[in-house]
């Protein structure tokens, strides 16, 4: 396949793993990339820089193919040094970066004097727009059914993909319920020119979490998510399970966050994802694990996305006479 996409990323198809919290590490990236895809790493899922610099030179003992490095900037009291986590990876040669949450406004002069492509990741054609203007060269645009913050405009991807599309004259990559060669076609038939999958390459074999929360989202079907945070502004879409549960009756309550602040921490949610004891913890999914029936390599997954996107394109084409 070629497109923008492809020839700005230098990959052989425009499908990116995108940045995920305890996922985004060497064994899952090199697959993804070594597949033909864009792996990239999480800069947050790592304690340090330092730890990051060594995270990406063991990507780089795996895959002689270009990764990227997913830098998610949120608001905080106290934020981690976004700077020195940016300066960690273009120091190491990468050259791919993907942003998400607020602008990557500040940070974008050091990515380009550094030659870096930028994917900003967003949840509205306004946002997308606003990225565009700054200089980023690649949106992904995230809809309602994706897993982790889907935004608070509530639109799903059959209409925000092509009003992003449409909007803006960069790549747009399609995410947030794609999983198979189906929705590839449909994303690029929308307008896109690559999709973004995250809850899909979770259960993959190469995804470096216990089994039994890959099995999970196998038996999960399109109705087991449950949005989280809601009554906060800052919606979450997890996998339901009794936490999700338990945060989502204190918020009917009126609960403030402070009450459900244990059960939603990242040190709790980190040791289930390695224990794989799916219900003691928020496990971040999204409405695609309806379509996930088998937990398959990034290699088989990427050549079977792939053809069968090939496929619906063909058969589409062919009801025209």
């Amino acid at each position: 396949m070629k497109n923008r996409v492809t020839e700005l990323l230098g990959i052989a198809y425009p499908i990116i793993q995108g940045g995920m919290m305890w996922y985004g590490k060497a064994p899952l990236v090199s697959a993804v990339s070594n597949a033909g895809g864009l792996g990239i790493l999480t800069a947050l899922t790592q304690p340090t820089p330092e730890e990051l610099a060594k995270e990406i030179a063991r990507t780089r003992n795996l895959t002689d193919k270009p990764f990227g490095v997913n830098l998610t900037i949120l608001p905080s009291i106290s934020p981690p040094p976004y700077a020195e986590y940016l300066a960690a990876a273009l120091d190491s040669g990468v050259r791919i970066i993907e942003t998400a949450g607020t602008s990557p406004g500040p940070y974008l002069p050091a990515m380009k004097a550094a030659g870096a492509k930028v994917i900003h990741k967003c949840t509205s054609v306004r946002h997308a727009l606003s990225a565009e203007k700054i200089g980023v060269d690649i949106i992904s645009i995230d809809g309602f059914e994706c897993a982790g913050h889907p935004g608070e405009d509530d639109v799903g991807g059959l209409v925000l993909i092509p009003a992003a599309a449409r909007a803006l004259s960069i790549p747009v990559v399609a995410s947030g319920g794609i999983g198979d060669g189906r929705g590839m076609a449909a994303a690029l038939a929308m307008g896109a020119e690559g999709i973004n999958m995250g809850t899909r390459f979770c259960a993959t074999r190469e995804a470096p979490v216990h089994e039994a929360i890959k099995q999970a989202m196998v038996d999960a079907s399109e109705r087991d998510t449950t949005l989280v945070f809601r009554s906060y502004r800052n919606t979450g879409r997890v996998l339901t399970n009794p936490i999700s549960e338990e945060v989502v009756a204190h918020e009917r309550q009126g609960a403030p966050f402070e009450d459900i602040r244990h059960l939603a921490s990242g040190a709790r949610g980190k040791a289930t994802l390695d224990s794989g004891e799916f219900a003691n913890a928020l496990v971040w999914g999204g409405q695609v694990v309806g379509l996930i029936d088998d937990i398959p390599s990034c290699a088989e997954l990427v050549t079977r996305i792939v053809s069968d996107c090939r496929e619906r394109l063909s058969t589409a084409q062919a009801y025209f006479c």
